[in-house]
């Protein structure tokens, strides 16, 4: 393995040039998937990394669990200065647990007590709360099992069944939830405007792509740029998405400028809403940056850049990195094995 064990540790070192080219450059929606997709991999490839060299780095020490033929130098020597790595990497990898637990739990408790305060409004994907804060999110919900009916001789209404599951698979998705504080600040259009964008949120699973890329950042800290950069490449594509629902551009940039002013956030960064965080760069603030972007023509739908821009050339290398740091934290895994099996039979 070598040195080369080390690759999925800074490979993420790529992460900010890439989230800053795929934000201003490629489609809202592509560039979401793409960069959740690329903190996925890297994370996963970087844990396993730590993972690696604990196992290796540790067991020559004393009282460990680890069968002692794993202490060979044979099987210490896959890996550099393995005392010292090891035992930094039981730290690393205790605190890459204790940080993606710690966001999985505080993303379901917040999830929970906005489920439990919604219970008693009426049923529907507009839920209107008396509170004097202004405020607007998403909220997904669990996909609740579709009810099953049984047609009788006198002949069940075939509409009130298909009736009712469309009302199921509209629930499915989610509510959108929003104080009556911040339909005050709004017009008629801008609240229309606000619906399609929150809907926009859950069409999409955005709040999955912003859990994907906390988790990421938790499990390696130089992720953090793509976990900003997905913070606001999801609101764009909320925006898009609201305006083409509206066919108004000038609404929706309205709607966002007003309800940020006055919106103090969603209670979970992991939760989407119209005024959400994130920043991509330097230069202005995240919301002034949509208000320009709405204010201009729409984004080319285009899936893939080509190769020789500058977005397609950071795409491209960012493919080329994952693909390395992948191949690496793989041959570092299966040389391990094998090295292992050399030592001592699994």
């Amino acid at each position: 393995m070598g040195v080369f064990v080390y690759l999925p540790l800074v490979l993420p070192l790529t992460a900010l040039p890439v989230a800053r080219l795929a934000a201003y450059r490629l489609h809202p929606r592509v560039a979401t998937r793409l960069l959740a997709a690329l903190a996925a991999v890297l994370a996963v490839c970087s844990t396993l990394c730590l993972g690696l060299l604990v196992v290796v780095g540790t067991a020559q020490l004393a009282g460990n669990p680890l069968p002692d033929a794993w202490s060979d130098p044979e099987v210490r020597e896959a890996v550099p200065y393995d005392g010292i790595t090891g035992k930094a990497a039981i730290v690393a990898l205790a605190a890459v647990a204790v940080g993606c637990a710690e966001a999985a739990l505080r993303h379901r408790r917040v999830r929970r007590r906005a489920q439990r305060a919604l219970a008693g409004l009426p049923d529907g994907e507009l839920a209107v709360v008396t509170d004097e804060a202004p405020y607007a999110y998403a909220l997904p919900l669990p996909l609740p099992l579709p009810r099953t009916g049984t047609v009788s001789s006198g002949g069940t209404d075939a509409r009130t069944t298909a009736r009712a599951t469309a009302r199921t698979t509209a629930r499915a998705r989610g509510r959108i939830v929003v104080s009556t504080a911040m339909l005050a600040c709004l017009g008629p259009r801008e609240r229309a405007a606000l619906v399609a964008h929150e809907r926009a949120h859950l069409a999409g699973g955005h709040h999955r792509f912003l859990l994907t890329v906390r988790l990421a950042a938790r499990a390696n800290p130089l992720l953090r740029p793509l976990r900003s950069a997905v913070a606001y490449t999801s609101e764009r594509w909320a925006d898009e998405e609201a305006a083409r629902a509206t066919g108004d551009r000038t609404v929706v940039a309205r709607a966002i400028g007003k309800a940020a002013l006055v919106s103090r956030g969603t209670p979970s960064p992991t939760l989407a809403g119209i005024a959400g965080p994130g920043t991509a760069g330097t230069g202005p603030g995240p919301v002034p940056r949509r208000v320009a972007a709405l204010l201009g023509p729409a984004p080319a739908a285009v899936r893939w850049p080509p190769v020789f821009t500058a977005v397609g050339l950071a795409v491209w290398a960012a493919a080329v990195g994952t693909l390395g740091s992948a191949l690496s934290s793989a041959n570092a895994a299966v040389t391990l094995v094998l090295v292992l099996r050399a030592a001592t039979p699994l």
